[in-house]
């Protein structure tokens, strides 16, 4: 009898799926708490019961019909075999998840972060060579400098007169074809730079709330440990290779589960706790005034450096490779301080993997930001006044350096800091075992990366293109390293806030300061009179005045006028605009801070 009673059920669960609609059908088969090969006999049971109605019903498809609907199933199938094809071949699929399995989500939120910054970068290239390269081609006039080979390392050279540099572009409008289409170059310049950063802003600040509302406030945190044990395994997996990734995955997770519950919490004595409040002390003492150190022997070189290319000869290539001194001392202070840091948090004892780090993040950025700042005071305050006939160009071949040698620096790290620690560590000194990945110093290098892309894409449009491939480079050689030459971590953590921290370090300081540098070039500094789209002219932005100024004559364009002169231009209306971001800004986070008394409360009655 219950054999009957079971098939009766089912044949009702048949009936009931087959009078439903397609989609309604999917989803309720997709929601059985069955097994794959089970949903797949309950669909074909439906699709008969369908198509015995239709024979019964009369209503058979027409030929046309049948052949639609087969071209419209394996137009579908080959669409999901191509999506599920090209998700494999994407080339770090499997590596994060590969490094999530070995080595816990504080080292994967490095890769992730990385493979952000790539993506970020490929977005960069884009619209600055669509908008503003391409149509330089069209206008550009041959490059008569020979190449050596030389100029692949110092920027100078025959690169000087290509694409890659701000001076080579013309500040004529472009056009092809007599009384045709015009492309002011001006125009496109300014105006693709400013809508660049405008995307950058609205990217880093959508990115920012959405890595916060999917890890600031964890649910799995909350939920029931026995849940990550029972509920998550996925049936779907048959291959070998795969489920034992999945295993690894998951015996990360429950280990880093354990460490969130099972925190000590230590009680110090008053002579520790002295002690503890002393060495911290030391140590910001010991990292700021490294920091001071590095930032006063950076400024003193460019300015040595500066005159040492102003005396020679501007296309002598041996001066040009005199200026590779600046950036290989800065990746020197760059490379070799972090270490230091690193070792003086070692010597302080946090009691978690995660104060360790953020410390370490807090000091790196000091440095790094610090000497960003001397160099740009350096670029906008004496090379921008000197006697150069294009400091843009020369700001851009600086930038260029910085961000290839700094690139070799980053490889040669790996090599030094992690490949030959792992040989002293397992052959020398066994004491000291396997290094790990440290985290804190290499997030820094791709923030401190970035921000000379962001603050070079004025003065070289296509800067973005070299660290894409440098980031490309990176993400390889690091995946190399990590997997041959590093440990897991020795303490397992939840790194929940790690990614949504990231992003908000590469907004401020160094988004935010990138601006300001940018601002400052484009409405205070005056152009180079014999180069660049904006020669002639007192400042980059009197090109948008002098546009206003001709679109006052034409009537069509009135309304631009209009919202120039009291939106872009006025005081007002941004007090209005910023008084209205912080009133909004308020609410949420009143909104916040109630949700947080309710989560409280909520989680008070689960544990009653």
């Amino acid at each position: 009898f219950g054999f009957l009673h079971g098939f009766d059920a089912e044949e009702n669960l048949v009936r009931s799926l087959a009078c439903m609609s397609t989609k309604e059908r999917i989803k309720a088969i997709q929601k059985m708490p069955e097994t794959m090969r089970k949903k797949r006999e309950i669909r074909n049971k439906v699709l008969k019961e369908i198509s015995k109605k239709s024979r019964h019903g009369g209503a058979q498809p027409s030929c046309c019909t049948q052949c639609l609907q087969e071209v419209t199933v394996s137009f579908r199938r080959f669409g999901n075999a191509l999506s599920e094809y090209f998700h494999q071949l994407w080339v770090w699929h499997k590596t994060l998840k590969i490094i999530g399995a070995e080595f816990g989500t504080s080292v994967l939120s490095y890769f992730v972060f990385l493979k952000w910054l790539l993506n970020f970068n490929i977005f960069s290239f884009l619209i600055n060579f669509s908008f503003i390269t391409i149509p330089q081609f069209l206008a550009a006039e041959p490059n008569n400098l020979s190449f050596t080979g030389l100029e692949l390392f110092t920027g100078a050279g025959y690169f000087q007169q290509t694409v890659l540099y701000y001076g080579f572009y013309t500040n004529a409008t472009i056009s092809k074809v007599e009384n045709g289409p015009s492309y002011n170059m001006q125009l496109a310049y300014i105006f693709t730079v400013g809508i660049y950063f405008v995307i950058c802003f609205l990217i880093l600040l959508f990115s920012m709330a959405k890595f916060f509302s999917r890890n600031f406030v964890n649910p799995q945190a909350f939920s029931v440990n026995a849940s990550k044990l029972l509920c998550t395994w996925d049936f779907n997996i048959t291959n070998e290779k795969a489920v034992k990734l999945k295993q690894k995955n998951l015996h990360t997770q429950i280990k880093e589960d354990l460490t969130e519950v099972n925190k000590e919490v230590v009680n110090f004595s008053v002579t520790e706790r002295v002690l503890r409040i002393a060495t911290h002390l030391l140590a910001w003492v010991a990292s700021l005034g490294t920091a001071v150190a590095a930032c006063t022997g950076v400024y003193f070189l460019s300015i040595n450096n500066l005159e040492l290319f102003m005396k020679g000869r501007r296309n002598d290539l041996e001066s040009q490779t005199a200026m590779l001194v600046l950036p290989v001392i800065v990746s020197l202070l760059n490379t070799l301080i972090p270490f230091f840091f690193s070792w003086l948090g070692h010597l302080e004892k946090f009691q978690t993997p995660g104060q360790h780090i953020y410390i370490t993040i807090a000091r790196n950025i000091i440095l790094k930001m610090s000497i960003v700042g001397i160099l740009c005071y350096y670029w906008l305050n004496v090379v921008a006044t000197s006697e150069s006939q294009c400091w843009e160009t020369l700001v851009g071949q600086d930038i260029y350096r910085l961000v290839l040698v700094d690139f070799i620096f980053c490889l040669l790290g790996s090599f030094f800091g992690e490949f030959l620690r792992r040989i002293i560590g397992t052959t020398v000194l066994l004491s000291l075992g396997m290094p790990e990945f440290d985290i804190g110093r290499n997030v820094l290098d791709l923030i401190y990366a970035q921000t000379l892309t962001w603050i070079g894409i004025l003065f070289s449009p296509l800067l973005p293109c070299i660290q894409m491939i440098a980031f490309f480079i990176v993400f390889f050689v690091k995946k190399v390293s990590l997997m041959r030459n590093c440990q897991p971590p020795s303490k397992v953590w939840r790194t929940a806030q790690m990614m949504t921290s990231f992003i908000l370090l590469l907004f401020c300081p160094s988004f935010l300061g990138v601006l300001s540098v940018i601002g400052v070039t484009v409405w205070r500094l005056k152009p180079s009179e014999e180069c660049g789209p904006f020669r002639g002219l007192p400042s980059m932005y009197a090109a948008v005045a002098e546009w206003i100024q001709i679109l006052e004559s034409y009537t069509a364009s009135k309304w631009v006028v209009w919202i120039y002169h009291n939106l872009i231009t006025s005081e007002l209306f941004f007090f209005i605009l910023s008084s209205f971001v912080l009133i909004v800004t308020y609410l949420y986070w009143k909104i916040i801070q109630g949700r947080k008394t309710m989560t409280k409360l909520l989680r008070k009655q689960i544990t009653n």
